[in-house]
């Protein structure tokens, strides 16, 4: 069925011939059929088949045929700032011979320009949950005349986290029965359903198999290939297929910045689009490859529903997705309203993981083979260590973790504009990867500190007390002063030992005691004396006291025996003698 067949405004014609949208694709055709008498709308349909154009044409024209309409707005809730921009330029084109205004609102930008948008007024307005709440609780954008309410990607949005976000939109919007509401949904999802019973009146539900649709018209093939084999093998099809335009998916941020940099070592125009970008590098980065200027694009997920590229010839799976759905979407990006394109997956020893599920969720089993040495081709990177550069992250769409799963609201800071010190990542002292300052910038250790002295911001937690490490110093100094007692005379040598092990009869009570018996030890009666074998709380107790007194201990009267007659004879000796026979001195 063609466009011209329905009866819409000339001026949308006009649009609709201008952008080449000639015939009807199936899901344009169902939603038109369906939502010009103004019906609410449940519709599941793949990526890539029109259903932009669907909805657009929709509010399009009942906006300017319907008079009940005159003033009123309409809300396109989606989950990346990439498909804001794509929805705001489908839009300007559709509705060009048309007197609607179109704008879109996302964050990571400031809100100055959005704001001047909002008072020249916008009749459509296509925005990411955080930047809508942000600007509407402001008082900058006024919902009160929205008549048309589309969630666009609505399983993504549930993903992502922006379910609270919704909700909390769709409280401050007219009553259901006082606008049209239209979901749109790659995938059947009870979450999805859920808001479309509670949110719409008697919906009607449009499905669209996924047959010859997107997967069955994708030239697909799985390689299996060892991890540090895969850049070798990107190098080989690229030389291979020598592709018009190239997508190449990874599943983190900071492999997709890595093979974008090797991909530029290896001679090739690559660059990367990730979520930590500023926008207008990212818009600028979009711009180039849908113009063609950029041959190659690497990037994340964030892009896999949000850039919409005609003629993309293929499509390079680098990493398999971590999500089945996530494989259909990234291969949507080619084979676009009923082209065909090419479709390459690696999977290496870490990927294998996820292919079960994915050829579960498509139906099919991906051909596959392993490549050979022919389809290898040196890697002139390899060895060469990449560094990654740090962005700020501030944007509404799947690589934040911010805000649940979604992303932060976008603070309205500039491109390249610093968050305050002690809130953004590259703020303050380098953390370490538990989040504490990194060594370098952490305090000095205690053991470089003055010993007994607390430092400013000193929380009292040392590993050597003060008290420890004097006593370590001392018996630091005493085994030095061992190694060089030969250096020292007969009468030094006898001053020290009367220093280290104290009186005459401490030092021959040591020297009888049999080896290893350190009890009544004199090192140990002068720590019972000094109060060193106590509790801490102990330290500063007074001794017990009897009759509000305390009394000295009174020594043991025993009568004089043989043992210790001789022992007395012993103790005139003392530590003279036992050092004279020790050392030979006279």
């Amino acid at each position: 069925m063609k466009f011209t067949e329905f009866t819409l405004d000339s001026g949308l014609q006009e649009g609709l011939a201008e952008a080449g949208y000639e015939t009807c694709m199936p899901v344009q055709e169902q939603v038109l059929k369906n939502g010009l008498d103004g019906a609410d709308l449940y519709v599941q349909s793949q990526t890539g088949t029109g259903k932009t154009a669907a909805y657009l044409v929709t509010i399009l024209q009942r906006l300017v045929n319907d008079p009940s309409l005159a003033g009123k707005k309409a809300l396109i809730m989606v989950p990346t700032r990439e498909l804001a921009v794509q929805v705001e330029e489908e839009a300007k084109i559709v509705g060009s011979c048309m007197n609607i205004k179109s704008a879109s609102f996302y964050g990571g930008v400031g809100y100055g320009n959005q704001q001047d948008l909002l008072r020249k007024g916008v009749d459509i307005i296509i925005g990411t949950p955080g930047r809508v709440i942000d600007l509407q609780e402001s008082g900058s954008m006024k919902l009160d005349q929205v008549a048309f309410l589309v969630i666009d990607e609505a399983d993504r949005m549930f993903d992502m986290g922006f379910y609270p976000d919704l909700r909390k939109l769709i409280k401050v919007l007219p009553q259901t029965g006082k606008r049209q509401t239209m979901l749109f949904s790659a995938t059947l999802n009870v979450s999805v359903k859920n808001l479309a019973w509670e949110y719409t009146i008697n919906p009607r539900e449009i499905t669209i198999e996924a047959e010859n649709v997107t997967v069955d018209e994708i030239d697909q093939l799985l390689f299996h290939i060892s991890s540090d084999q895969k850049m070798k093998l990107l190098l080989g099809l690229i030389v291979k297929e020598k592709p018009d335009s190239l997508i190449i998916f990874c599943n983190t941020k900071r492999m997709s910045e890595i093979v974008a940099k090797r991909l530029k070592i290896n001679g090739y125009e690559a660059d990367f689009i990730i979520g930590d970008l500023p926008q207008s590098k990212r818009l600028q980065v979009i711009d180039s490859f849908k113009s063609g200027s950029l041959k190659m694009l690497v990037a994340t997920d964030v892009a896999a529903r949000g850039i919409d590229v005609d003629s993309l010839s293929m499509v390079i799976n680098y990493d398999l997705p971590n999500e089945a759905e996530n494989y259909v979407h990234r291969i949507g990006r080619t084979a676009r309203a009923g082209k065909t394109g090419k479709a390459y997956s690696f999977c290496s020893e870490q990927d294998v993981y996820n292919l079960p599920a994915i050829e579960r969720y498509i139906e099919i089993k991906i051909p596959s083979c392993v490549p050979g040495e022919e389809d290898l081709v040196e890697d002139k990177s390899s060895g060469v260590y990449i560094r990654t550069d740090r962005y700020e992250s501030d944007y509404d769409d799947g690589d934040s973790t911010s805000r649940g799963r979604g992303g932060d609201r976008g603070r309205g800071r500039k491109d390249g504009e610093r968050r305050p010190a002690g809130r953004g990542r590259e703020a303050g002292p380098a953390r370490s990867a538990r989040g504490g300052p990194r060594r370098e910038d952490a305090r000095p250790r205690p053991a470089d500190r003055p010993s007994g002295k607390r430092q400013p911001g000193d929380n009292g937690t040392r590993t050597i007390s003060a008290k420890g490490r004097s006593a370590s110093m001392r018996q630091d100094a005493a085994h030095e002063a061992d190694k060089d007692l030969s250096k020292l005379s007969f009468e030094q040598r006898m001053e020290y030992y009367k220093a280290k092990y104290g009186t005459d009869e401490q030092a021959q009570k040591a020297a009888n005691r049999p080896a290893g018996d350190k009890r009544h030890s004199p090192a140990r009666k002068n720590r019972n004396q000094t109060g060193g074998n106590r509790r801490p709380d102990q330290k500063n107790r007074p001794p017990r006291e009897s009759q509000g007194k305390a009394q000295p201990r009174k020594p043991v009267q025993t009568a004089p025996t043989q043992d210790t007659q001789k022992t007395a004879g012993k103790k005139k000796s003392g530590i003279s003698g036992f050092l004279k026979k020790l050392f030979g001195g006279e």
